[in-house]
């Protein structure tokens, strides 16, 4: 009989922030298969816990996997824990799950501490629908292309961030979704936690310098209607770029530097106004 791979939460900040089952399952497995073993040794010491430690993390090659697979084959039960939080939400391990699932291994979750969900119920913002995006794409024309479907998308959008780039980003997303009302949590559960709250460009304006510590930007979603006016705003500059003789290129990096849509899209919608103007 197979082993059992758990899947555990573990605090996010507070060490406090972690469930007796989790305590004692941590106690009980073989292994923990961990991002960093000096982050999560932390955690075991406060808590007594003596298991042995394996690495496995993004970069860690197959036969780590291989081997934890191999020891759950064997009967042996593994703990996967991350460096913070829910593993598999922006980390590594849903490779590992996957294979356990395929090779007919039980995966068990034990839920506990999750930063989107702290975030999320300290916002203050509509909970009810909800889209996690984890980190977007580094680059501002990769941002745009990641967000230009949900600028009428009634979810609340949760993301992310590194502080170095959380002006930025926040920039980004006002620039693709428009006025929305957002909210920055930072070291969320630590002693500094904070949420600030503002629109987007607010916010942006607030984080000139990068702050300390972790971050989740919460955004609310769309009202009704906000696409329609959005592609119609779009369309309206296009036109008029258009009628000044601005060449279809040009015009494009400008439409898409300021309502922050893909260059692509952009010059798609030039296109065919022209072609609108040439039958």
């Amino acid at each position: 009989m197979s082993g059992v791979l758990y899947v555990v939460s573990t605090p996010i900040g507070n060490l406090e922030d972690i469930t007796l089952r989790a305590v004692r399952i941590l106690k009980e497995v073989a292994v923990i298969a961990c991002e960093d073993t000096r982050v999560t040794r932390t955690l075991l010491t406060a808590h007594g816990i003596g298991t042995p430690q394996v690495a496995f993390h993004a970069h860690s090659d197959d036969a780590v996997a291989r081997r934890l697979l191999a020891r759950l084959a064997e009967g042996e039960s593994v703990a996967l824990v991350s460096d913070a939080g829910t593993p598999l939400l922006s980390d590594p391990g849903a490779e590992l799950v996957a294979e356990a699932v395929a090779a007919g291994i039980r995966v068990e979750p034990v839920p506990g501490a999750s930063a989107m969900l702290a975030a999320m119920v300290g916002a203050g913002l509509p909970t009810h629908r909800v889209l996690f995006l984890g980190f977007l794409p580094r680059k501002a024309s990769e941002q745009a292309e990641a967000l230009a479907d949900l600028r009428g998308a009634p979810y609340t959008l949760v993301l992310y961030e590194s502080p170095r780039r959380l002006q930025e980003t926040l920039q980004n997303l006002e620039r693709s979704l428009g006025t929305r009302r957002a909210v920055v949590a930072r070291e969320l559960t630590k002693r500094f936690e904070t949420f600030e709250r503002g629109t987007l460009a607010e916010l942006a304006a607030r984080f000139v310098e990068a702050p300390k510590g972790e971050v989740v930007i919460v955004v609310e979603g769309a009202r009704p209607g906000e696409a329609q006016e959005a592609a119609e705003d779009l369309e309206t500059q296009a036109r008029a770029l258009l009628a000044q003789g601005v060449r279809a290129a040009d015009a494009a990096k400008a439409l898409a530097a300021a309502h922050g849509v893909p260059k692509k899209q952009a010059y798609q919608l030039l296109v065919a106004i022209q072609a609108e103007g040439a039958e």
